[in-house]
């Protein structure tokens, strides 16, 4: 089963803006870039925007998509396509979730899903 992940990489004054994911998720207690599953029907776009509005109470605007990739886990196939946004907002976690503003020369060191790798690389200079 391939499940289709939208996330926004959101840049503000250097830092990019993280959450942490919850503990009884899938990936419990990693960083994650916001956003979420697409829903039957739905552009990137119109997901992306859904789940920062529901994450993070704000809306965003969507620009370029940054890197596609699929990354397979021993349960399920993620294809995950991180796009770059600008906030329309303040952005405030809605979700009890933890929510940072990073460096990117940080980001290595943080801990991510695996399927974030090539991102990290790329945000960080190390692609």
């Amino acid at each position: 089963m391939t499940i289709t992940v939208v996330a926004a990489v959101i840049e503000e004054g250097g830092r990019l803006l993280i959450t942490r994911r919850q503990a009884g998720v899938h990936l419990e207690g990693l960083w994650e870039f916001p956003g979420g599953k697409t829903a039957a029907g739905e552009t990137h776009e119109e997901a992306l925007r859904r789940e920062i509005r529901e994450e993070l109470d704000t809306d965003v605007v969507v620009e370029a998509l940054l890197l596609e990739t699929t990354h397979d886990y021993p349960d399920r196939t993620i294809a995950l396509y991180f796009y770059r946004c600008t906030l329309a907002g303040t952005p405030r976690p809605m979700l009890g979730q933890v929510m940072r503003w990073a460096r990117r020369e940080e980001l290595s060191s943080l801990g991510f899903p695996r399927a974030d790798d090539e991102l990290i690389k790329l945000l960080s200079g190390n692609a």
